[in-house]
C-alpha cells in the first residue's frame, strides 16, 4: 500500500508540473484515462477532457465517458471522427494502428492549441509499451505525453489506483477499436464493425463481462475469461441463436479463453 501511495505521489506531481499550463486528455472513459482524469481534475490546472466518437470504438464508449467526466466536474469534449475517410485505415494493415492514431491526435493537438493547453497527455500504460501498438509511435511524432507509462505504472497498478480513488471504473474491463475483431489486411466496412459490436452485445446480455468476437469471414471465434468457459458451453444453444442473427455463418468458441491482441500473434512471433 505504501507503495502504490508513492507512486500515486510520483503521478500527481508529474501531472501538476507538466500540467501547470493546461491540460488536453485524450479520454476514452476507460480505468486509465480515468485515474489521469481524476488526477489531473484535483491538481488545479486548466484541463479539458476528448473523447474520440469514433465509427471503431463502440457508441456505448462515449455515453460512459461523457458520464464520468461529468462525476468529476471536468469540461468534456466530443471530438466526430470519421476514419472512413482514411483508406490507410479501413484497409486495415498491420500498421492500421498507427494511422488511426495519427489521424486523431492531430485534432487533439489541434483543440489543444486552439484552447492555449500547452500539454497533450494520453492513457498509455507501462505494460502497453511491450505489446504490439504501433500508434505509440504516432504519439511520440504529436509529442504526446503518457503519465502513467513514465510513472511505470502497469495495468494492475492503475486498477488499484482507481479502486482506491473510488472511481467507479476501475472494474472496468478494457474496449479497444473494433477493428482488433479482425484479421490484418481484412477491409473494414461500417457493416462488418456493426456486425461485431451487436455480437458481443449480445453475448453480454447473456452475462459474460469480458468478452471478444473475432470475426474470421463469416466465423465468430468468440473470447471469455477462463472462468467462463464452461458457462458459455451451457449457453451455446443461446449464443449460436444469438450470433447468427447478428449474421455469422459459424459460431466458435476459442478454447484459450480470452486473450488481449489475440490477432497479433502471428505478429509478435514474426518479431522475437
Amino acid at each position: 500500500m505504501i507503495e502504490r501511495m508513492d507512486q500515486l505521489s510520483e503521478l500527481r506531481k508529474l501531472v501538476r508540473d507538466k500540467g501547470k499550463n493546461g491540460i488536453c486528455l485524450a479520454f476514452s472513459g476507460g480505468v486509465d484515462s480515468a485515474v489521469l482524469l481524476k488526477v489531473a481534475s484535483e491538481a488545479g490546472v486548466p484541463l479539458l477532457a476528448v473523447t474520440f466518437h469514433t465509427m471503431l470504438h463502440p457508441a456505448a464508449d462515449t455515453q460512459a465517458a461523457k458520464k464520468i467526466a461529468e462525476e468529476m466536474g471536468a469540461e468534456h469534449l466530443v471530438l466526430e471522427i470519421d476514419e472512413f475517410q482514411n483508406p490507410k485505415v479501413m484497409e486495415n494493415p498491420p500498421d492500421r494502428c498507427y494511422h488511426c492514431k495519427y489521424m486523431l491526435f492531430e485534432q487533439l493537438v489541434h483543440v489543444a492549441q486552439e484552447r492555449r493547453l500547452a500539454c497533450v497527455m494520453d492513457g498509455t500504460n507501462l505494460d502497453d509499451l511491450s505489446e504490439y501498438r504501433p500508434g505509440l509511435r504516432a504519439l511520440e511524432e504529436w509529442g504526446v505525453l503518457s503519465p502513467l507509462a513514465a510513472c511505470k505504472l502497469g495495468k494492475a497498478e492503475v486498477r488499484e489506483i482507481a479502486a482506491e480513488l473510488g472511481l467507479s471504473v476501475a472494474t472496468k474491463p478494457s474496449s479497444p477499436c473494433m477493428a482488433t475483431r479482425f484479421p490484418y489486411g481484412q477491409l473494414l466496412s461500417r457493416e462488418l464493425l456493426r456486425q461485431a459490436e451487436d455480437a458481443e452485445a449480445a453475448l453480454k446480455e447473456l452475462g459474460f463481462y469480458n468478452v471478444r468476437v473475432r470475426c474470421h469471414n463469416g466465423i465468430a471465434r468468440i473470447e471469455v475469461d477462463q472462468e467462463a468457459l464452461t458457462d458459455a458451453l451451457k449457453k451455446k444453444d443461446k449464443i449460436c441463436t444469438a450470433l447468427k442473427e447478428c449474421g455469422f455463418d459459424y459460431v466458435t468458441l476459442d478454447l484459450e479463453g480470452f486473450r488481449s491482441g489475440s490477432m497479433d500473434l502471428h505478429i509478435k512471433t514474426d518479431e522475437t
